[in-house]
């Protein structure tokens, strides 16, 4: 997602791994394999409720489909926020090592230069020469961009609820990740001002008051609870 959105990723971005495992289970929450545990009186946190499977339906990606084994064979079930750390190799516990999904960057730039949305180039960094994938055509990303200007300038919402899901989780997401300022970026002054201020207001919100709303997506709280605990 962030690689299509930006280009150029950051080497040293060490929040975008993490980023991105959060948009997978998303994603996965999106098309219908995994929810989060019902509520109940000793599990009300968005924080404390297990990832439950519910669909084994390929998905048709490889990564998806990757972390939807993982989520099936595992009991007891884990939370958004284990699995995460499982996803990414934050684990203390060496039992559960074979649960990260290694290279996930680079298999997602792989994807999308197979697509024609990036290429490959080798860039020197003094000492050494490294693979990077800047965008082909910038069309895309000036689009994507442009959807995330909109969201806190023309279109803005003050309720999460009434906003585009995979919008909301773009943004969650994007802010986890370290690189939500970067669309906007080439804003004017005031708009600049603007668009933080709002995007601040959204970020400061309680997820599990926002998830106990009508119409709200758990995970995308969850997975943000989890990246703000």
């Amino acid at each position: 997602m962030y690689t299509c959105v930006y280009g150029y990723t950051s080497f040293w971005n060490d929040c975008i791994s993490a980023g991105l495992r959060g948009c997978i289970l998303v994603e996965l929450a999106l098309r219908g394999r995994i929810q989060l545990e019902p509520p109940t009186l000793r599990r009300k946190s968005l924080l404390n409720r297990k990832v439950l499977f519910k669909s084994d339906a390929p998905t048709g990606d490889v990564l998806l489909d990757e972390a939807l084994k993982h989520i099936k064979v595992t009991e007891p079930a884990e939370t958004v926020q284990n699995w995460i750390e499982l996803l990414t190799g934050e684990t203390w516990n060496p039992l559960k090592l074979n649960y990260q999904i290694r290279n996930v960057r680079e298999r997602l730039a792989k994807s999308l230069v197979e697509k024609g949305v990036l290429t490959t180039e080798k860039q020197n960094f003094l000492l050494f020469d490294m693979t990077t994938h800047p965008v082909t055509d910038g069309t895309l990303k000036q689009r994507l961009v442009k959807r995330l200007q909109d969201a806190f300038l023309g279109k803005w919402v003050r309720e999460p609820q009434r906003m585009d899901t995979r919008l909301l989780a773009l943004t969650l997401l994007a802010h986890s990740s370290d690189v939500l300022e970067n669309a906007f970026v080439p804003l004017a002054d005031d708009q600049y001002e603007l668009a933080t201020s709002r995007s601040r207001e959204l970020l400061e919100l309680n997820p599990d008051a926002e998830s106990a709303k009508p119409n709200a997506n758990e995970m995308v709280w969850a997975v943000m609870a989890a990246f703000t605990k």
